[in-house]
């Protein structure tokens, strides 16, 4: 299932690879995962990776959904030794520009001595292993938290588009979510990261009905 928005046409792939296509036909993957893939697409001009988990960076999707000019940006604590491509490096947290797209990313992690830590009591996510994302696709802001709690510096992070982990256990669950959503106002909602496993199943029709009911458009894409 697709969702469009202004120029934009959003697909989720399964889990948390996202396909983002611009109406000039620029076509943009978030951390692509050949467990979700259908075939090999070949249509990727840019493929964002925010983190090295492998259900995030995996090289054999970046190979199925790259192109022949595609340009792959990496968070920079990423080994990407493996990786068949010139890579441009994203630091943890900073303004850079991507093939035309102006990329700000934001440190993301598991607050330690939160909820979604190991049995050892170790956060899943430390700071410094992700990062979030914020694309700005043809005048439109795309906020991709990535594998992350909600962190105070999200309050002053605004967007049209918020993609937001909603499965909890190893990310913020679906009512954290929900908050974040109020803070950051988008127009439009996409969950992702839940369901894909046993421990980040949740219930995704009461966080879009939960958001609804104040007025922010949720799509389960």
């Amino acid at each position: 299932m697709s969702v469009e928005y202004d120029d934009l046409t959003f697909e989720r792939l399964g889990h948390a690879s996202i396909r983002i296509e611009t109406g000039d036909d620029t076509v943009v993957y978030v951390d692509p995962w050949n467990d979700v893939l259908e075939g090999e697409p070949g249509d990727g001009d840019v493929v964002f990776v925010t983190h090295d988990d492998f259900d995030h960076y995996d090289p054999d999707a970046i190979a199925a959904v790259a192109g022949p000019d595609t340009t792959v940006a990496v968070y920079e604590a990423v080994d990407t030794d493996d990786l068949a491509f010139d890579v441009v490096d994203l630091p943890q947290e900073g303004e850079t520009t991507v093939d035309g797209i102006d990329v700000e990313t934001l440190p993301a992690y598991n607050d330690p001595d939160g909820e979604h830590v190991d049995d050892a009591g170790d956060p899943f996510h430390a700071e410094g292993d992700v990062i979030g994302l914020v694309l700005e696709l043809a005048d439109t802001s795309v906020f991709v938290p990535s594998d992350t709690d909600v962190l105070s510096h999200h309050e002053s992070t605004a967007a049209d588009v918020l993609v937001p982990p909603i499965g909890g256990h190893y990310t913020m669950d679906r009512h954290e979510a929900a908050d974040l959503a109020r803070s950051v106002e988008p127009e439009l909602v996409l969950p992702c990261h839940y369901d894909t496993f046993d421990p980040i199943e949740t219930d995704a029709e009461a966080f879009a009905d939960d958001l609804e009911a104040d007025d922010i458009r949720v799509e389960l894409f």
